[in-house]
């Protein structure tokens, strides 16, 4: 745990109790403040009183009389669609908002850091698509080189559980756009940006907003180093931002989209190659085709975004391509879960939005889809490009008939269930075809979140090729 600095004797209200909820209560409890903890579900406030908390109504009249900080978690609306009552009642008390990463970012620097030869470094990831396997790729590769690293944030534990970092080691951080936002302190060593598609629009009033809250890790935290997807015009315009002039040495620029060129340091990947270079000049190449835990052009990107991260680190690029060699990917995101008779089955439950799926669907040649679900907003338009390698979709959801009707000239069946799905792609799928979950919506008709999704369609592959 990373005790919270500088809230001795604080009265400090805690508002949600999920998993960060509950990690900055007790870190501030650890720090010396007076906590009181409020959350909207009762089940969530009975956890509360178990450990201890004062639990009180933050939405009450007087409820900020005393209190000196709120702390809230990722997934409660601060500004858009509405702000939450107890953060408006805040703001109208003047009692400053904060969240989890604000704190971590406040209170890691402290204790022994300033006997430290080697000081501990602090990379953050962020991004609409890729953030968690960039991030568990940074992470891999440092410990397949001995480097003592903590993997979390919105993959793993809260960035409030970890263990106070040791000499020389490194804090890897996914960030997502609900921490970026809200964060009052954001001092990263080294921060990423994999890239920018429309997501979570509701939360962050429209694209602007959206990118806003992303771009606040490299504006508001002036990072060492920043390793920069600049395939969308957002990216490139915050690589331009950043850089003093085109040498700048401080900024990585990642494409899989055109050859970059230039006296800056830039990382492609084209045709499943990985390119290094510096000064106009190529420093060091990597092949990715072979490596069975990145396949595809949208994991190509995340390779280059954690290569970027851990050159920025002074990682040799050889040692770097061991460990994308032994890296067997996250669970949900392009997992191979099965080989039988020349058929592949592959998880990307992950693949909740039109763009992460359109990625999923181009890294196989032949694929038996299984898709649908909650739908998001914008329809599917953006995914008919991407459907050229689709033999056949098989289309899970309560809305599934709906869904289906806007996939156009591809051959279709309405499942329903994830167990009709898996039964239908697996009797006709022919040596070859890659039987992909690609949802390309989100899991809360069916399921409660994309992992229980997921398991449920590693179970059902496990079914049909018992």
């Amino acid at each position: 745990m990373i005790p919270v600095q500088g809230v001795e004797g604080a009265r400090i209200a805690v508002l949600g109790l999920g998993r960060s909820g509950q990690a900055a209560a007790r870190a501030l409890l650890a720090g010396g403040a007076e906590v009181v903890v409020w959350d909207d579900g009762t089940a969530a406030r009975a956890g509360g009183e178990a450990e201890g908390f004062e639990v009180s109504d933050l939405t009450k009249p007087g409820a900020f009389e005393g209190v000196s900080g709120l702390v809230v978690s990722p997934g409660i609306p601060h500004l858009y669609p509405v702000p939450h009552p107890a953060i408006a009642a805040a703001w109208r008390a003047g009692v400053p908002v904060d969240n989890d990463v604000g704190l971590f970012f406040r209170s890691i620097g402290q204790g022994d850091w300033a006997g430290f030869e080697t000081p501990p470094r602090v990379i953050a990831v962020t991004g609409s698509n890729g953030k968690s396997t960039t991030s568990a790729l940074i992470h891999h590769c440092l410990e397949e080189v001995g480097r003592r690293a903590q993997l979390a944030g919105n993959i793993g534990v809260g960035v409030l559980d970890i263990e106070p970092p040791e000499e020389g080691e490194v804090i890897v951080l996914e960030l997502s756009s609900y921490q970026t936002d809200l964060a009052r302190a954001l001092t990263p060593d080294i921060a990423v940006f994999t890239n920018l598609t429309p997501d979570h629009l509701d939360r962050h009033g429209g694209m602007g907003g959206y990118f806003a809250a992303k771009r606040r890790l490299f504006a508001e935290g002036g990072p060492d180093r920043a390793v920069i997807g600049v395939d969308e015009d957002e990216g490139r315009y915050l690589a331009n931002q950043l850089a003093e002039g085109p040498g700048d040495g401080r900024l990585i620029r990642v494409s899989v989209a055109e050859k970059l060129s230039g006296p800056g340091w830039d990382i492609v990947a084209r045709k499943g190659w990985l390119s290094e270079t510096r000064k106009g000049r190529q420093v060091a190449s990597i092949d990715l085709r072979g490596i069975k835990g990145l396949p595809g052009v949208h994991n190509h990107q995340n390779a280059c975004c954690a290569y970027g991260a851990l050159r920025a680190l002074g990682i040799g690029p050889k040692a770097i391509e061991a460990g994308f060699q032994s890296f067997a990917g996250l669970p949900h995101r392009s997992q191979l879960v099965a080989e039988q008779d020349g058929v592949a089955f592959v998880n990307d439950s992950k693949a909740t939005n039109v763009d992460a799926a359109a990625k999923a669907l181009a890294a196989f040649p032949r694929i038996r889809w299984i898709c649908g679900g909650l739908e998001k907003e914008g329809g599917l338009e953006g995914l008919k490009p991407a459907l050229g390698s689709v033999v056949k979709a098989y289309v899970i959801g309560r809305e599934a008939a709906g869904f289906a009707l806007q996939l156009g000239d591809v051959p279709s069946e309405v499942c329903t269930t994830m167990e009709a799905a898996v039964a239908r792609a697996a009797a006709e799928a022919e040596p070859g075809d890659t039987v992909l979950l690609a949802p390309a919506a989100a899991s809360f008709d069916q399921y409660d979140n994309f992992e229980a999704r997921g398991q449920d369609f590693i179970d059902q592959v496990a079914k049909v090729l018992h």
